[in-house]
């Protein structure tokens, strides 16, 4: 019996604050251990927590930009367990009535498009973090109440590369929003993943298996291909699967059983007391509307059909969004947009990166610590965005060669100059007359008797060669389509 995979998720989120989700203390990482807390973070007796205006807008946002529905009223709820890393042995989240419900998102996969459903985007706080020593553990209350945001999918994954495909466009929409950072090195991405297999073709889910707090798309991907493989071990030797709860070891590369569902946790849900329902007004909801942003696919689907790019260039823009924009800013403005598209791409940002390397070295060897190094971007090239249509344009007109054109764009980005400029002084103009092109032709087929016989005889790589002997008798200034057409005359007359 053939057997598949369903798969749902479940992506924690910190939200992009600058204070945390009941208090004033910093939402920042790095920080000396519990150094960023108060009496509400700390869970001490007699606090009231204060919901944080920012992170119920960038909640909402990310309704909108799933395309869930925001409902007009939601509450925050207790969810009661006893654990070192939850101080008052209750976290609060929301359970039944959730700020966002019912999205879904678009993500590419295996040449085609592909749809998740969503089924809540829910608002909670983040809880401390143990650390566990040789003979002792602690605990940093730095993270306890970091506004957090729990996207549910359905269970609607059939395989662990869709899901991590889901997962980065995924986080390419919350980067996008401005929603979270989405540093997965700091642990602001955390996601637990439910895996459940059945016949092909059954419609009943088959036990759920949850593997919990997966901290890397890529350790998402391992755990899921295991437990995957595991699951269907199991079933086809005629063993049954108990709903249950497992960890995985990276190092190993298995899931390990935590707890099986009998001795799960009832967290016995209770509406917040201290803490009013979320209304949101129809003004409130306007002012957070107009943050929504373009989302990422649908960036790179425009770029394909306004400018006509390639699936690669467009994919470029979409990830680097100012290089983007930066092209997007004079594209508009030529018949030729691939040919702007592939100045920005190969040369502008491999000379930014280039220049960049170079600060970073000069500035490292100075003893400048590398988080304080600024480096160059867009805003401070020393030449204008019109400056690559007019090389193009120098281009396409025939009065510079590639060749040369890679030198121009050198100059332009080391002085500002502008191609044209540049052209004259150097005296770059390509030779496109007909007359001194013959001449050079000429001239090259009297020198080289013996690759001109060779393509008289039929070897068609030898006018290559000639070729590039009329370009280095021009200093690469003749036209090489010219080139090409007045040597095949010549040699055939």
């Amino acid at each position: 019996m053939e057997y598949e995979a369903v798969i749902g998720l479940e992506t924690h989120v910190q939200l992009r604050t600058k204070s945390k989700m009941w208090c004033g203390c910093a939402n920042e990482f790095g920080a000396p251990p519990n150094t960023n807390v108060c009496p509400v973070c700390l869970g001490l007796p007699g606090v009231l927590p204060v919901a944080n205006d920012e992170a119920l807008r960038l909640t909402v946002l990310t309704g909108y930009l799933l395309g869930c529905e925001i409902p007009g009223f939601a509450k925050f709820d207790r969810k009661n367990y006893f654990y070192p890393d939850v101080a008052k042995n209750y976290q609060i989240t929301q359970y039944d009535q959730p700020s966002t419900r019912n999205g879904v998102v678009e993500f590419e996969f295996q040449g085609g498009l592909a749809r998740l459903r969503i089924t809540r985007a829910h608002l909670e706080e983040d809880v401390a973090k143990n650390f566990h020593f040789d003979r002792h553990s602690g605990v940093d209350f730095n993270r306890a109440g970091v506004p957090l945001l729990e996207i549910v999918s359905e269970p609607e994954l059939t395989s662990a590369d869709m899901a991590c495909e889901y997962l980065n466009a995924l986080k390419d929409i919350l980067i996008y929003g401005g929603i979270s950072d989405c540093d997965m090195e700091k642990g602001m991405v955390r996601c637990d993943v439910n895996i459940s297999v059945r016949p092909k073709g059954a419609k009943e889910l088959g036990a759920k298996i949850e593997i919990k707090n997966m901290n890397s798309f890529s350790g998402v991907r391992r755990a899921a291909e295991y437990e995957i493989a595991r699951q269907i071990d199991v079933v086809s030797k005629g063993g049954k699967l108990v709903q249950s709860t497992r960890r995985w070891d990276d190092v190993a590369g298995i899931t390990e059983e935590m707890r099986t569902k009998e001795h799960a946790h009832d967290y016995r849900y209770l509406p917040e007391p201290d803490l009013m329902p979320f209304t949101p007004t129809e003004g409130w909801l306007a002012e957070v509307s107009r943050r929504v942003v373009e989302l990422p696919l649908a960036r790179k689907r425009r770029f394909m059909a306004d400018y006509q790019l390639p699936a690669a260039d467009a994919e470029t823009f979409k990830n680097d969004v100012p290089l983007g924009t930066y092209f997007e800013r004079i594209a508009a403005q030529t018949k030729n947009p691939k040919a702007v598209a592939n100045w920005v791409i190969n040369n502008l940002r491999a000379r930014l990166t280039e220049a960049n390397t170079r600060l970073a070295a000069e500035q490292a060897a100075l003893g400048v610590e590398a988080a304080d190094v600024r480096l160059l971007t867009l805003a401070d090239l020393k030449f204008q965005p019109e400056s690559i249509l007019e090389l193009v344009a120098l281009v396409d007109s025939g009065k510079i060669s590639s060749k040369i054109a890679q030198d121009v764009f050198t100059e332009m980005f080391d002085t500002g100059a502008t191609p044209t400029t540049i052209v004259q002084q150097r005296g770059w103009l390509q030779v496109s007359d007909t007359g001194a092109i013959e001449k050079f032709c000429d001239d090259v087929i009297a020198a080289n008797p013996g690759p001109a016989a060779d393509f008289r005889s039929g070897k068609i790589a030898a006018l290559n060669f000639l070729k590039g002997q009329v370009m280095k008798l021009s200093k690469g200034k003749a036209n090489p389509g010219l080139v090409g057409e007045v040597l095949e005359r010549r040699l055939k007359a």
